[in-house]
């Protein structure tokens, strides 16, 4: 199951990378202030971030990630990859942009790290296979002056390696699929699945099956499925199954009902009699609405 990153508070969500597993939910933030505090906190910040922002292009926005405040830059690196979501502004027209993002994503590693996590997220957006070597380099475990990159930023940029599809990120890709860190084996599982079929990518994806942690798993298992490749079955009938999933610790019942839907989508492909015997069941019979349309929409 795939899941977005939480914005911090004060921020704004949209679409975007796959969260970090090990990383705690950040809403848990809210609790340690009077909720009416915050909403009026978070109103105003809204409201103004509007104004502040409205009318202005992609381009204004990078100009104020370079020149702005400590606190503007995330905020207008934010809005940037949220221009750039619309894929409307003339900036994505010009071939000389992606050179200028990804020079200020590298030389922001020294800053707020929500700016290169958003720059990121741009770079991904604009889908240029010229900032791949940027995205690259951020992924690394260790910059060049020893220092560890942010592991959320790294998430950011294996999200932005799978949106481009550039097979020159797929080594690099594997080899976090098999990172002690599970928030980045989740989300490197999840970008080799937008690849086309690739040997090392396939065994990468086959071994992310056994993972201990249960998101890699079902990454693993969409991904194959997308392929068309019947190792996913046993894992996508376990998503299926809300006797399993009432095992897995932590899911709340939207939770479990996007699993299953996104077990039903991916299995549907793959037309096995064991997973259309179970979308069936789950068309005729499942508690959920979500659940028995898609079911219904993966039996037509």
């Amino acid at each position: 199951m795939t899941t977005t990153p939480e914005p911090a508070a004060g921020e704004t969500a949209s679409e975007e990378p796959p969260a970090r597993q090990s990383t705690p939910f950040l809403v848990l933030q809210f609790f340690i202030f009077p909720l009416s505090i915050v909403a009026v906190c978070v109103a105003v910040f809204v409201v103004f971030g509007m104004i502040a922002s409205e009318g202005k292009g992609a381009r204004e926005h990078l100009a104020d990630v370079r020149t702005g405040g400590a606190n503007r830059r995330w905020q207008a690196a934010f809005e940037l990859a949220k221009v750039l979501q619309a894929g409307k502004d003339p900036a994505l027209t010009d071939p000389a942009f992606t050179g200028e993002v990804a020079k200020v994503f590298e030389e922001a590693s020294g800053d707020d790290p929500r700016v290169r996590r958003y720059l990121a997220l741009a770079l991904g957006r604009i889908g240029d296979r010229r900032a791949v070597p940027a995205l690259l380099t951020a992924v690394d475990d260790a910059g060049a002056d020893g220092s560890r990159s942010d592991p959320e930023t790294q998430v950011y940029a294996v999200w932005a390696l799978g949106v481009i599809g550039d097979p020159q990120a797929v080594p690099r890709l594997v080899a976090l699929a098999r990172s002690d860190d599970a928030g980045l084996r989740k989300a490197a599982v999840h970008a080799l699945g937008a690849f086309p079929a690739n040997d090392a990518a396939r065994e990468a994806l086959v071994t992310a099956l056994s993972d201990p942690v249960t998101d890699v798993r079902w990454n693993a298992a969409v991904a194959l499925a997308r392929r068309r490749d019947p190792a996913a079955v046993p894992v996508l009938l376990g998503m299926m199954d809300r006797g399993e999933l009432a095992g897995v610790p932590g899911l709340t019942d939207e939770q479990r009902a996007e699993a299953m839907v996104q077990a039903v989508e991916a299995a549907a492909v793959l037309h096995d009699a064991r997973l259309d015997e179970a979308i069936r069941r789950l068309r005729d019979g499942d508690p959920d609405l979500k659940v028995r349309h898609a079911a219904h929409a993966a039996m037509q």
